[in-house]
């Protein structure tokens, strides 16, 4: 009886890996096979794209990763490729045979497919459309990506690959009640052949860096992380995160006023998405003005309240 139990435990673990690879089929062939969870990732944030901080710095999206405490936000954020020539596909879940497994993100010379899921700036579901390598460097389409003209030259302006419309999909998966539909194109398995490069040393830290950060567990944020993404990698949004914690834990800042500051953070990220929804997903240089005054409030604040209990 023994054997028997444990021969079919072997042919349900044969299934499950089967089903998750032929997921992997449409994608980067790269799936987590040891990463199947039976409830789907949260829907994707809406948030403020920082600034590029340096030229030749590509954006990757921010995504729900899976820990031991459930699904947890790997905040967006600008890092170096590999090396020039190379673009992100980022990575994605998708569900099959009952399970949602995760196709891991690669660099390769052309976007694969990352499963319909509209990330933003310039990763609206398929391709990238926020710029493009010419003769070594990288060309921003600063139609869709936040880039500061006055330190960054190498740019453009293509506001075609703009799609406005009333309803945004914020599923942050493929397939499955609530994901989207799509099906990679014969482009998109192609670029699925092509050699791939794993995300650098620089994004592995990141996302562990991330899985150490209880705010930003879904059971802790409830879907919307505090700090959904930041300009370089382990800098200002989660050392902002970093000094509420710290200044709780040395009983420099009282419950109160945490609340308060956390409260603050809230209600930046809500008037954020409010704009963004109100402008076609975009925000104006006012409003990202407002946006980081506020912001720097916040940390001011952070600070007195450290510095009054010192």
């Amino acid at each position: 009886m023994r054997k028997l139990t444990f021969v079919r435990g072997l042919l349900l673990a044969f299934c499950l890996a089967l089903g998750l690879m032929c997921m992997a089929s449409s994608a980067s062939a790269q799936i987590s096979v040891g990463i199947s969870v039976h409830v789907g990732p949260p829907a994707l944030p809406v948030y403020v794209q920082p600034p590029c901080p340096t030229e030749g710095f590509l954006w990757t999206p921010g995504y729900w990763a899976y820990g031991d405490a459930g699904y947890y936000w790997v905040p967006g954020v600008w890092v170096a490729p590999p090396s020039p020539g190379l673009l992100w596909t980022p990575g994605y879940w998708g569900y099959a045979g009952g399970v949602y497994g995760f196709h891991a993100g690669y660099w390769g010379p052309h976007v694969g497919f990352y499963g319909g899921v509209n990330y933003g700036f310039g990763y609206g579901g398929a391709g990238f459309v926020g710029g493009e390598w010419r003769g070594g460097h990288f060309a921003y389409n600063t139609a869709v990506l936040n880039v500061n003209t006055t330190v960054i030259h190498n740019t453009f302006v293509d506001k075609t690959v703009i799609v406005n419309t009333t309803v945004v999909s914020h599923a942050s998966f493929n397939g499955g009640p609530g994901g989207t539909t799509a099906v990679a194109t014969t482009q998109e398995r192609a670029a699925e052949n092509e050699h791939h490069f794993q995300p650098t040393s620089e994004q592995m830290s990141h996302e562990h860096t991330a899985s150490m950060d209880k705010s930003n567990f879904a059971s802790m944020n409830h879907g919307r992380p505090a700090n959904p993404a930041m300009s370089k990698v382990g800098e200002r949004a989660e050392n902002q995160q970093k000094r509420i914690a710290n200044g709780v834990a040395s009983g420099k800042m009282t419950p109160g006023e945490t609340a308060k500051v956390e409260k603050q953070e809230q209600h930046i990220n809500k008037q954020v998405k409010a704009d963004r929804e109100a402008n076609g997903g975009k925000l104006t240089d006012k409003e990202k003005k407002q946006v980081n005054k506020e912001q720097n409030k916040t940390s001011k604040e952070i600070k007195e309240d450290k510095k009054g209990k010192e």
